[in-house]
């Protein structure tokens, strides 16, 4: 995940938390049915004070006791289901990768692993307890990655069709801050179905324009998965919002908001927070234009051999041979046609080993025998330069916020299909 993990603070990991440390035990019991699995009536108390402190510290309102025990329900019913699923198509996370993504939240907060496990501690929460949710984390970011977002492709047509309305949009240079809730509607509803669906945001929407805090009813009515956090959106930029939500934005004012409005995954009502002018900096990067010879060990030349044949090859063009003509006759790669040259390197273009080494060179130097997942090379630099790549990051940006757009859009759709097929028995709450 681009990143696909993200706990970029202390209180965010802790946030994501699904057990407190234990407090006073109560006589479990089941309270849903979920395919192969129970939720638990502990499971539901622990999650549901969790939340509860959250919404707080947010100075959200919160909905009655019996709205709230339904809403995070809901969401540890969701929970589930997708773990099941992760195990189903075979994703694990072990310990060194839950090592690293631990040390990764340690670092973000800036403080060494002692001092992170003690924070966690006075946090209220075990640390083997924050370890499993960050494992649930990871597996659910890596589910969502398997079956979306590595589905999701953005055509060039795509493309260039929103970068010519960026320039033509007055709204496309600035991020917005919107809530939401969404009233999700079954995956192919019936007429019926969706007459249903569309009282319940009229009833929402009436909540709202009587003066309730639109977070309070957020978190009291939406299905999304954000509902817990009043429905609030991140910061995004004009692109990066739901298609059906930048549509209306024009002519709405801060606080403004929006009538009902559908989409194939069902109803949905958002507000307009705020907005801000993104910052628009022009971007340089360095090339290099570089050359190289490549030797691979084979069946007839041993690793050894290849360093060797490198070595003496590197004298012979530090004692003034030519690197093009003994790159066209001694290199294994393509480029030893065009005496080694490589044209002109990005960062990032190059694999991590190679790039090191040839960032370490002066133009007309040449390197020692430098070894990659690729064999073993020797490098010249030869020039050096200073590229606007401003345009192409715009086109990037673009490119990436239309497929966040596309992959947001499809995660919701891929949820409720998870949720439609799943077995899922409520129990009473006398049960």
């Amino acid at each position: 995940m681009q990143a696909f993990f993200r706990i970029p603070r202390l209180l965010c990991a802790v946030a994501l938390m699904a057990a407190l440390s234990a407090q006073a035990q109560v006589l479990d019991k089941v309270v849903a049915v979920v395919n192969k699995d129970v939720v638990t009536q502990s499971e539901l108390n622990t999650r549901q004070q969790l939340i509860t402190s959250q919404l707080k510290r947010k100075g959200t309102a919160l909905p009655s006791a019996a709205q709230l025990r339904s809403q995070v329900l809901e969401r540890l019913i969701m929970e589930r289901i997708q773990l099941q699923q992760a195990e189903a198509v075979g994703i694990r996370v072990d310990e060194s990768m839950l090592d690293r993504a631990v040390g990764r939240i340690a670092e973000d907060n800036k403080m060494d692993m002692a001092a992170f496990r003690k924070a966690v501690a006075d946090e209220g929460f075990s640390w083997e307890q924050f370890r499993e949710q960050i494992r649930t984390e990871i597996t659910l970011a890596q589910l969502r990655e398997r079956e979306v977002d590595s589905r999701i492709d953005i055509t060039n047509a795509e493309l260039e069709a929103a970068l010519n309305n960026q320039d033509n949009n007055a709204m496309a240079s600035s991020e917005f801050q919107l809530a939401h809730i969404l009233l999700r509607a079954p995956e192919g509803a019936t007429p019926e179905q969706w007459k249903a669906v569309t009282r319940r945001a009229e009833d929402v929407l009436a909540l709202i324009k009587q003066g309730e805090d639109f977070s309070k009813v957020a978190a009291t009515y939406s299905n999304a998965q954000d509902a817990m956090q009043g429905g609030m959106l991140d910061w995004r930029p004009f692109r990066r919002l739901p298609e059906i939500f930048a549509e209306r934005l024009t002519g709405m004012k801060k606080g403004d908001v929006s009538p009902i409005l559908r989409s194939p995954v069902g109803l949905h009502i958002f507000k307009f927070v705020d907005m801000r002018e993104a910052a628009q900096t022009k971007t340089e990067i360095e090339q290099t234009h570089a050359r190289h010879i490549l030797l691979r060990a084979s069946d007839t030349m041993s690793e050894a051999e290849a360093v060797r044949r490198l070595s003496d090859l590197r004298d012979r063009i530090r004692n003034g041979a030519d690197f093009g003509e003994i790159a066209k006759a001694n290199s294994s790669d393509l480029s030893a046609v065009k005496g080694g040259d490589l044209g002109w390197i990005s960062p990032g273009d190059t694999v991590p080993d190679f790039e090191r080494a040839m960032n370490a060179l002066k133009p007309g130097e040449v390197s020692d025998v430098v070894q990659s997942p690729f064999g073993w090379h020797l490098i010249q630099v030869i020039q050096r330069r200073k590229m606007d790549v401003t345009e192409e990051r715009r086109k990037f940006e673009v490119r990436k916020a239309l497929r966040d757009r596309k992959s947001d859009e499809s995660y919701e759709d891929w949820l409720r299909q998870l949720r439609d097929t799943a077995y899922v028995e409520i129990k009473p709450e006398d049960y």
